[in-house]
């Protein structure tokens, strides 16, 4: 007798509704999966993943595209995605495209991005796709488009693909209005540099929504108030000494791109002997783990959170059978976090006094 049979023997059901109950249809019953998820389980029964991707025309395989491994959000945002596939008993493959920041090459010239949609993605190898913060160029979709499978794109809209995203400009407005509630008018900025667009042009669409909101309070857009960096604690260090160190300019508070950069920011004022936020306030965006720990106030993006509710989207269209009969754009939540690494301006703490 095969296993597969003692299986059955044991939990009162055919061979046929283990196979069915074990690859998760919905015509088991509940109370019929459960018994032989406990049989399978008493007997050491796993099922064979070639045999089931055979039977099923599944492999219970999604493939996550990325641009960065090094980055602690994106990582995050990964973390978040595997939890949410390893509950729903799905396994991952990535597919790191490895670009670099000022890199010239057009993304139709790049033999990684030509080798994940010409080849790996062809092979047919995963159910579904997840991209992240990956902006598709036209022959790119087409190409996603011819394999059939459900894809959902984490980062920005992506014409005829269902996505999530967070809008950047209103994120930036809020930080920025969070430190003009404060009494803030000298705000400086701290970007990221033309280098490192990234795609969906996260760090210009920040930058924007800091200059929509000052304009919005009648405040001069001063060019000097604004440095460029890469998103990272050394990037936002070197950016902020050179900041602070201009005689030209005087900000009393920080408006950091990330909160990597945030961090750094503080970092070098106090290596100037200033202090945060008595001297200068500080605000970044993500929601690092370090925020608490510096005392950083943030907008939390929940990147974790980002992660499952793109894989629960991807799930829902597998589960379907087809992708998303009308895909749209839906933006993700983010909160304002204060903690004590903002406050009013050094003018008002005086006039208190």
């Amino acid at each position: 007798m095969t296993k597969i049979q003692k299986v059955a023997e044991l939990a009162g059901v055919s061979t046929a509704t283990v196979s069915r109950a074990l690859a998760g249809k919905k015509s088991v019953s509940p109370a019929t999966r459960v018994r032989v998820e406990t049989a399978a389980k008493e007997l050491g029964y796993v099922v064979s993943a070639a045999a089931s991707s055979l039977a099923s025309g599944r492999t219970r395989n999604v493939g996550v595209v990325m641009p960065f491994l090094n980055s602690w959000f994106y990582t995050t945002v990964m973390k978040g995605a595997q939890r949410a596939l390893a509950e729903a008993g799905y396994d991952l493959t990535l597919y790191h495209l490895d670009t670099n920041p000022g890199n010239d090459i057009p993304h139709a010239a790049n033999p990684r991005r030509r080798q994940l949609f010409e080849d790996f993605l062809q092979r047919k190898r995963v159910d579904a796709l997840l991209a992240i913060s990956l902006e598709l160029e036209t022959g790119e979709l087409q190409q996603i488009r011819r394999l059939n499978k459900p894809v959902v794109g984490l980062g920005g809209p992506l014409p005829g693909i269902q996505t999530l995203s967070v809008d950047d400009r209103a994120i930036a407005q809020l930080a920025t209005d969070h430190l003009l509630a404060l009494g803030h008018t000298q705000i400086a900025h701290i970007g990221g540099n033309p280098d490192f667009e990234l795609d969906f042009h996260l760090p210009s669409n920040r930058r924007d929504g800091y200059e929509d909101s000052l304009t919005a309070a009648g405040i001069a857009l001063e060019p000097l108030m604004v440095r460029s960096a890469d998103f990272t604690i050394p990037g936002g260090y070197d950016a902020t000494l050179q900041l602070l160190g201009d005689p030209r300019v005087h900000p009393t508070a920080i408006f950091a791109a990330s909160d990597e950069m945030a961090i750094g920011a503080i970092l070098a004022a106090r290596d100037l002997g200033k202090t945060v936020p008595g001297d200068l306030s500080v605000i970044g965006i993500d929601g690092h783990t370090l925020g608490e720990f510096f005392g950083l106030t943030t907008i939390d993006q929940h990147p974790e959170a980002q992660g499952r509710l793109a894989v629960e989207s991807l799930l829902r269209e597998i589960g379907s059978g087809a992708e998303a009969p009308d895909p749209d754009n839906t933006h993700l939540p983010h909160d304002l976090v204060v903690r004590k690494s903002t406050a009013a301006p050094p003018t008002r703490h005086h006039e208190s006094a």
